[in-house]
C-alpha cells in the first residue's frame, strides 16, 4: 500500500473512530481496548518482518499492565504510568531478547510461549501479591494532576489510545523504511548474506524485540487503565494466540492492518458473544478461516486489491 493510500486510509479510520465514539458512547471502551491490543500487536508485526512469531507476547502485555496495578496505589498519574510501563516492559523484553534472539522459526516461538506460561504461572500462584486470579483492582487516576470523571476519563483513554496507535504507526513504518529495518527482512530471507556483510543480524533482531516489548507494555498499560482491572489471565497462552489472531486478520502489509484487525477482532466478538453467547469463538474461527482461504493478506490486503481494481 503507498504512502498517499495508507495515509488517507488512517484519516478515514480515526474519523470512523471518532464518529462511532460519539454516537455511541458504550463502544468507546471496546474501540480503546482494540487500539490497545492493536499497539501490541504492532510490536509483533516488526518480528513477523524478521520472519518470527512470538507465541508469548502476552507476557509483555500483562507486565505493563501488572506495572500500573502496583504502582497506581502510590503514584496514581496516567502520564507517568504509560510511560513507566513501556519502560519496564523494555527493559524486560532486552533481559528475554538477549537469550531469545539466539534462536530462529519455531524455537523462537516456543521460547516465548514457555516465559510467557512461567510468567503466568508466577502471577496466578503469588497470591500474597498479586490476588491470583483475582486480580488487581486499578484506583481511580489522575491526569495532569486532576482526577477526571468517569465519562472524561474514557475520553482521555480513548484519545490517549487513539494518538499512541497514530504515533507508533507513523514510527514503525518510517523504522521498516530504514536501513536497520531493511536488515530485518534480511534476517527473514538472506540472514547469512547480513553477516557476510558486517550487519550482526541478532543486534538487529534484538532492538526489533525490545521495541516490540515496549509497545506490548504501552498496551498492557492502557488496558489496565481502562478496564481499571489487571489479572493473570493477560499473560495466558489464549492472550498471545488473540494477538496472532489479530495480525492475521489485519495482515502485516502495512502498519494499519494491526489496527484494523484488532478493531474487527473486538467489534466481532462483542456482536457474536451478545448474540450467540455459548458459541462466539466458534464465529471468530470461522472468520479467521475464512480470511485465511480468501484474503491471506488481511483486511489491508484486500483494502489494497480494491484500490488496485478503483
Amino acid at each position: 500500500m503507498s504512502r498517499r493510500a495508507e495515509a488517507l486510509l488512517a484519516l478515514l479510520l480515526v474519523a470512523a473512530l471518532v464518529l462511532a465514539a460519539w454516537a455511541a458512547p458504550w463502544l468507546r471502551f471496546v474501540l480503546t481496548v482494540a487500539l490497545a491490543r492493536g499497539l501490541a500487536v504492532l510490536g509483533i508485526l516488526l518480528l513477523l518482518r524478521a520472519g518470527q512469531v512470538s507465541f508469548g507476547h502476552a507476557m509483555f502485555l500483562a507486565a505493563g499492565a501488572y506495572t500500573v496495578a502496583f504502582a497506581a496505589p502510590a503514584v496514581p498519574e496516567t502520564l507517568l504510568l504509560l510511560p513507566a510501563a513501556a519502560l519496564l516492559s523494555g527493559l524486560s523484553g532486552l533481559l528475554i531478547g538477549l537469550f531469545v534472539v539466539r534462536y530462529r522459526d519455531i524455537f523462537f516461538g516456543m521460547l516465548n510461549l514457555a516465559l510467557s506460561m512461567v510468567f503466568y504461572s508466577v502471577l496466578e500462584k503469588f497470591y500474597s501479591i498479586t490476588k491470583g486470579t483475582d486480580g488487581i483492582r486499578v484506583p481511580p487516576l489522575t491526569v495532569a494532576g486532576v482526577e477526571p470523571g468517569p465519562e472524561v476519563q474514557g475520553w482521555i483513554m480513548f484519545g490517549l489510545a487513539l494518538g499512541l496507535a497514530l504515533a507508533c504507526a507513523v514510527g514503525v513504518r518510517a523504522y521498516l523504511a530504514s536501513p536497520m529495518g531493511q536488515a530485518l527482512a534480511g534476517i527473514k530471507t538472506r540472514e547469512t548474506r547480513l553477516e557476510f556483510l558486517g550487519v550482526p543480524a541478532r543486534r538487529v533482531l534484538l532492538f526489533a524485540y525490545v521495541l516490540s516489548a515496549a509497545m506490548g507494555g504501552a498496551s498492557g498499560a492502557l488496558i489496565a487503565m481502562t478496564s481499571r482491572h489487571v489479572t493473570p489471565q493477560l499473560a495466558y497462552w489464549t492472550s498471545s494466540g488473540e494477538l496472532i489472531f489479530i495480525g492475521i486478520l489485519g495482515g502485516a502489509g502495512s502498519a494499519l492492518g494491526p489496527f484494523l484487525g484488532a478493531l474487527a477482532f473486538e467489534l466481532v466478538r462483542v456482536y457474536a458473544a451478545a448474540a450467540v453467547a455459548d458459541a462466539w469463538q466458534m464465529i471468530l474461527g470461522a472468520v479467521l478461516l475464512a480470511v485465511i482461504l480468501f484474503a491471506p493478506g488481511g483486511l489491508v490486503g484486500i483494502l489494497s486489491k480494491r484500490r488496485g481494481r478503483a
